[in-house]
């Protein structure tokens, strides 16, 4: 794989004229695009489903076909939880082709992969076959797939496809050790994989752009001028194997401040990690249901770790934005275990963790917005 700095221009949320989702600002989407290759970066990252459809002919407009092919790496993703039938594969790669105006993609990319999607979906469908004769004929570059489910189901996967050159995660300081997420895990499989790593919602969907105030004076005093998205994205570029970072810009300001501080990127330090463990503490403070000893929740008659789930609830409520990457592994992980759990009495719970708060009502709680909201309705 060529060696790229290791910034990606996510393309998810472009600028827009309007309300409407479709109605990308292409002008400024050319300034954007522009002051990121004068710096140097090159990997632009898109999918067939983003801005409803939109950003893969925005890419077009604003990158393709005003700059040489050479001089920039473009991935985008086939839409696997789309469950499209094996026999519109082949039509759905050549659109894509045809809506981004190039010959080949440098990086293409199973969607969504999990628990489901991969036995159900991308097995029935050959998609793997597809994506290895795409890339014999000069197609695709690299086999890549993006994922959000356990790294236990990880590694089957990969197991089974020695194939793939790349696996795109969710990693980031805050998630690097929360139960659902599984950044580090999943991390640690894919290296152990030889593959290398694409991250993506390196500063958590825009949470970690903005520390909780008791965090604020940690950061400032490793660097004043450094803006909180850059310890993240950094935070996510010094982890070995990982070939690129994806920040999904929306401005001109982000475009200048991502490549400001990545350019000439250098690794965090020691005491720069130690920091960023105090400012994950400081997000902590910040939950609705808190409690001293979360295993004490997981000790309970249904054998279902039920602390991920308040974690991850209390993780939903404090980001900015309804796109919220523990939306797509609720029901993933729900379905490893007898559904019963979610309305079971867990007041032997609630006393073991002193009344921090009441776990059965919280329990309840996380699970009624995590099913209502979850991006999977495949799996009810």
């Amino acid at each position: 794989m060529s060696d790229i700095k290791k910034l990606g221009f996510g393309l998810m949320r472009l600028p827009k004229k309007s309300e409407n989702v479709t109605d990308v600002d292409i002008e400024q989407l050319k300034s954007m695009v522009d002051l990121f290759l004068e710096r140097g970066f090159k990997y632009f990252d898109t999918s067939y489903v983003y801005h409803d459809g939109a950003s893969e002919t925005a890419i077009r407009e604003a990158l393709v076909k005003r700059h040489p092919r050479d001089s920039f790496m473009l991935a985008t993703k086939f839409p696997t939880f789309l469950m499209p039938t094996e026999d519109r594969v082949e039509d759905i790669f050549n659109e894509q082709l045809e809506k981004c105006g190039v010959e080949y993609f440098d990086y293409y990319l199973l969607h969504n992969l999990n628990r489901y999607l991969y036995p159900n979906e991308v097995k029935l469908a050959h998609l793997f076959d597809y994506m290895k004769k795409w890339k014999e004929q000069g197609k695709i570059r690299h086999i890549v797939f993006s994922y959000h489910d356990d790294a236990a189901h990880l590694d089957e996967i990969l197991t089974e496809h020695p194939e793939v050159d790349a696996v795109q995660i969710v990693l980031n300081y805050y998630d690097w050790e929360e139960p659902l997420i599984q950044s580090e895990k999943c991390y640690d499989v894919i290296r152990k994989h030889g593959k290398q790593v694409i991250v993506m919602e390196p500063a958590k969907g825009g949470t970690l752009a903005h520390v909780p105030s008791g965090a604020e004076h940690i950061l400032k005093e490793l660097d004043p001028t450094a803006s909180a998205a850059s310890f993240a994205i950094r935070f996510a570029a010094s982890r070995e194997g990982v070939l690129v970072v994806l920040s999904g810009m929306s401005n001109i300001a982000q475009v200048d401040d991502n490549t400001s501080y990545m350019r000439d990127f250098k690794p965090l330090t020691e005491a720069e990690e130690r920091a960023l463990k105090e400012v994950k503490a400081e997000y902590q403070k910040t939950w609705k249901y808190r409690c001293d000893n979360w295993a004490a929740l997981d000790d309970n008659a249904y054998g279902v770790p039920i602390s991920t789930v308040i974690r991850a609830y209390n993780s939903i409520l404090i980001q900015p934005t309804s796109y919220c990457a523990e939306l797509y592994y609720y029901k993933s992980f729900r379905s490893a275990y007898d559904r019963a759990f979610e309305m079971g009495d867990y007041s032997a719970q609630t006393a073991k963790i002193g009344g921090a708060f009441d776990v059965t009502a919280a329990l309840k709680e996380a699970v009624k917005m995590q099913l209502e909201n979850s991006f999977q309705d495949h799996m009810d």
